[in-house]
Order: C-alpha cells, then sequence, then structure tokens
C-alpha cells in the first residue's frame, strides 16, 4: 500500500509545487484580514520572542541537538502518514547530523517536510484541540504557540542551506518553487490558529480559495 501511496504522492510533486507558487500572492494577501491589535497576537508575539531570548542563552550543543531531532521526528512523521515503518532515528555524536531509515522506497514529502512543516506546534494544535473540551481559551494558549512557532522558524532557517542532503535530492529549482510558499501558508494558518483555533484555521483555508479563485480572474481579465 505504501508503494502505491508513494507513486500518487511523487506524480504530485510538481502541481504541488505549481500550487504553492501560485498561493504565494494569496498568503501574503491574507494577512490583511488579521487582526495584530488582539491579546491573543500580542500574547503570540510574546512566546516568539521568548523563544529567541532563551535560545541565545542555550548550550549551542543542546541547540542543534534539539534541532536535528526535530528534523528527523519530522521526517518520521511523514514516513508514517505515508503508511512507512519507522526502523531508527539516529543523531551523530558530534551534532554534525541525523538520519532515519524506513521501510520503503519513500517520497519526496517525506524529505521536503521538516523544512515546512512545523510538527511541534502541530502537536500542540491537537493538544489545544482537546484542553478546549474542558477549559475555556485564555492568551497563555497564544503564549505557548508563540514559543513553538518561533522554533519551528529558527528550526527551519537554520537548516535550508546548499549543503543540505535532503534539498539537493528532492532538487533545488523545486525547493525555490515549493518552500516559499509553502513556509507562508504555515504561518498563516498559525496565525489563523491562534485566532480562533481550529475553526480559524479552516475559514483561513476558505479565504486562500476565494483570494486564488480572485486572482486567477484578475490575471484572465488581464490577458483578455
Amino acid at each position: 500500500m505504501s508503494d502505491v501511496l508513494d507513486k500518487i504522492i511523487n506524480v504530485l510533486k510538481w502541481p504541488a509545487a505549481v500550487l504553492a507558487l501560485w498561493t504565494l500572492p494569496a498568503t501574503v494577501q491574507s494577512f490583511d484580514y488579521f487582526s495584530f491589535r488582539s491579546i491573543y497576537f500580542l500574547a503570540l508575539v510574546g512566546g516568539f520572542f521568548t523563544y529567541f531570548v532563551g535560545a541565545m542563552s542555550m548550550d549551542s550543543g543542546a541547540k542543534t541537538s534539539m534541532q536535528i531531532i526535530a528534523h528527523e521526528l519530522t521526517h518520521s512523521f511523514f514516513a508514517l502518514l505515508t503508511l512507512h515503518s519507522v526502523k531508527h532515528i539516529r543523531v551523530a555524536d558530534d551534532n554534525s547530523g541525523g538520519s532515519m531509515g524506513f521501510v520503503g522506497k519513500g517520497n519526496w514529502l517525506i524529505i521536503i517536510a521538516p523544512y515546512f512543516f512545523p510538527l511541534f506546534c502541530f502537536i500542540y494544535m491537537i493538544g489545544v484541540l482537546i484542553y478546549l473540551r474542558v477549559m475555556p481559551a485564555n492568551w497563555m494558549m497564544s503564549l505557548f504557540l508563540g514559543y513553538f512557532t518561533g522554533y519551528h522558524v529558527d528550526t527551519v532557517l537554520s537548516q535550508i542551506h546548499d549543503k543540505q542532503t535532503d534539498l539537493k535530492e528532492v532538487g533545488y529549482p523545486f525547493c525555490c518553487i515549493f518552500l516559499p510558499g509553502a513556509n507562508l501558508w504555515v504561518l498563516g494558518s498559525l496565525l489563523a490558529f491562534n485566532s480562533k483555533y481550529w475553526d480559524g484555521l479552516m475559514a483561513y483555508q476558505h479565504l486562500l480559495r476565494k483570494l486564488n479563485i480572485a486572482n486567477f480572474d484578475y490575471v484572465l481579465n488581464l490577458l483578455f
């Protein structure tokens, strides 16, 4: 089953890149719809900068190890998501890198996932879904989301460089087309979740769809 799923995902590689590129203007436009004066947004920003303040005082070796672990865990999460059994996760003793192994050939989504997908934010968002069933929302939740967002941004920025074998494997042209749009989509989705949680996240995807349609109509009017 995983082999069939891999073939489908690999066929969708360049369509996904084109979609990410096409959605890029819509994600930029979507930031006009957010309220940046709420207590929830201020708490998000506070958590975001709290991470970076803490990271500056953190031991560099420990920080690198955490980023490598997050990187390999994200590979593993997408391997499991696409029905592959994970065999191992390893971090080099000198923190020079890490590796993970899984059963099967794999697909481009497993390889590229750590460069745009915020695994710890996603886990926290699942936790929020459970928390809101028994407790009311409060600004502290935004503070923690901001912290995990900072961790994600720092990890992604530190690992996108020309020596990354993952990026070379999926192809630099593909990365240049796919990653900007994918990362802005993630950022917008996190802002939407911070505003109205899962309902906000769904509303944000609907907004992007409307903006994409409007942009498509605009391009058609220019051409014809």
